[in-house]
């Protein structure tokens, strides 16, 4: 063999072995991994709602292909808040991950029955007054994600009420007892009341067999609108609170935007898909690694007012122009 073969010999041998190995800059693909396993525990929303789906976004938009590199666990309370303490221990038990979950009740279920699996708030009122984190800055626990800071809305809420309907004098207000949150809510809102002169009665539903009591109470209340605080069990059974407020004749306020869709009169709140859109932010980053008691709290950026035009007029009422102006979307 001369010289000049063995010489191409060498040449073709360590052209296979560079190829073999891989050249800087070029991508070539590895063996997947055993799928990162997500819990998800909703009360209000189910898995199908715009909400949900808005986490599954937020999940492609940070790379993540549902089946190959995560599976997620759904689990859904169907607003039944009895119900959330055994589905928190059943996603427990089953070791995910990272367990994502919707409402304080919800948070507080799963950080009662673990204190090692990471949680991520997709939705939750306040979580420093619910006791599920010692601060927004520093989270110090196994608890992290975001805030609706729904308790704090209130007042606008009223003022949106006062302002369409500018002879309004008495408001009753529909809370949960169940609710971790609600008494804080229900103190700040008789604390603005009186500077908008309003008069406040309060009617309480733990179940869906209570709502239709409690507009016989709204009812002998001669109540002149109403407002719906935010809650998992309203949500599910929100046709019945819209259609219960429409034949009482009572303009309604809520805090989240499926409620006019459903013919309510108006909303004003945090943009929901979004927050869930977000919370997919910090499922990521803890499954790289980052502890959520590191990672800060984060509130909204995106609120919305939504006003039923269609429902106003089946009212009697004329939403002035400057509610009009302001709304984000007018169904008409």
């Amino acid at each position: 063999m001369t010289q000049r073969t063995t010489r191409r010999a060498f040449v073709r041998d360590l052209a296979i072995l560079i190829g073999s190995v891989g050249l800087p800059g070029k991508a070539y693909p590895q063996q997947p991994g055993s799928p990162r396993r997500i819990g998800v525990l909703l009360v209000g929303f189910s898995p199908e709602s715009k909400e949900a789906q808005a986490f599954r976004q937020g999940l492609q938009d940070a790379g993540y292909v549902e089946g190959r590199d995560v599976v997620i666990e759904w689990r859904f309370a169907s607003g039944d808040y009895a119900r959330v303490p055994a589905l928190a221990a059943d996603l427990v038990q089953r070791k995910v991950d990272v367990i994502v979950v919707a409402t304080s009740v919800a948070a507080k279920a799963v950080k009662r029955a673990t204190s090692t699996i990471p949680i991520v708030m997709a939705v939750v009122a306040d979580p420093v007054g619910s006791g599920l984190v010692t601060s927004l800055a520093h989270p110090g626990s196994n608890v992290t994600g975001l805030s609706n800071i729904a308790s704090e809305l209130g007042a606008k809420r009223l003022q949106l009420l006062k302002e369409t309907i500018p002879r309004l004098r008495r408001v009753a207000v529909l809370w949960n007892p169940s609710t971790p949150w609600h008494p804080a809510a229900i103190a700040d809102l008789k604390a603005v009341a009186p500077s908008l002169s309003i008069e406040l009665k309060f009617v309480g539903a733990r179940t869906s067999e209570e709502l239709s009591p409690a507009f016989l109470d709204l009812s002998r209340a001669h109540a002149q609108a109403l407002y719906v605080l935010d809650d998992g069990l309203f949500m599910v059974h929100r046709r019945t609170l819209v259609d219960l407020a429409s034949k009482a004749q009572l303009p309604t306020i809520y805090g989240l935007r499926n409620f006019p869709d459903a013919g309510a009169l108006m909303s004003y709140g945090a943009n929901v898909e979004d927050l869930y859109r977000r919370s997919a932010g910090y499922v990521d980053k803890i499954l790289k690694g980052a502890k959520p008691g590191d990672l800060p709290i984060e509130q909204p950026t995106k609120f919305e007012l939504v006003v039923n035009q269609k429902t106003a007029k089946a009212l009697g009422i004329t939403i002035p122009q400057s509610i009009l102006l302001r709304a984000d979307e007018v169904i008409r």
